[in-house]
């Protein structure tokens, strides 16, 4: 399936399907990590911890629902805990140049690729998605499609040598 997420006043992030909305990542202000997800009915809280902000928690209310840290090679290293099953993930960069983000799965599985492109009048950034099968297969999905979409906000943040 194909997806869209595209930028919105540099801190809101709206994921499409089709032209219908999924779902809403917004940043609480510029150069932060912190931010908050919309899915549905749904509010999660994206909060980074530790003295260098590279370790991010996903939380429903009190609950830790998602837990993810950019390792020295730049790539992301996601542990959910939904449905109180616990799963590994890991997004990264792919291509010659870099140019694409995936998320796969503990066995290798690519879920998503992800390929972000600016739109230089408005200065904002748009990603095409496109996922497999397998993730299409996922209650989570949605949450984990925002959640990927952060991932490379906050992967070419770090490699800006931006944010906290």
């Amino acid at each position: 399936m194909e997806y869209c997420a595209i930028a919105e006043k540099y801190t809101e992030f709206v994921l499409t399907q089709n032209g219908k909305q999924i779902g809403q990542l917004n940043y609480k202000s510029w150069f932060k990590f912190s931010a908050e997800i919309q899915v549905l009915n749904t509010r999660y809280l994206v909060e980074t911890k530790g003295f260098w902000g590279n370790n991010v928690e996903v939380l429903r209310g009190n609950k830790l629902i998602l837990e993810f840290t950019m390792n020295w090679d730049g790539s992301i290293v996601m542990k959910s805990h939904f449905n109180d099953m616990e799963k590994n993930y890991t997004f990264g960069h792919k291509g010659f140049f870099r140019e694409l983000f995936s998320l796969t799965d503990e066995k290798g599985n690519e879920l998503l690729i992800m390929k972000p492109s600016i739109q230089w009048r408005s200065l904002n950034y748009e990603y095409q998605i496109n996922t497999s099968e397998i993730l299409e297969s996922f209650e989570e999905k949605n949450l984990l499609l925002l959640i990927s979409l952060h991932c490379a906000n906050y992967y070419m943040s770090m490699m800006m040598g931006m944010g906290t």
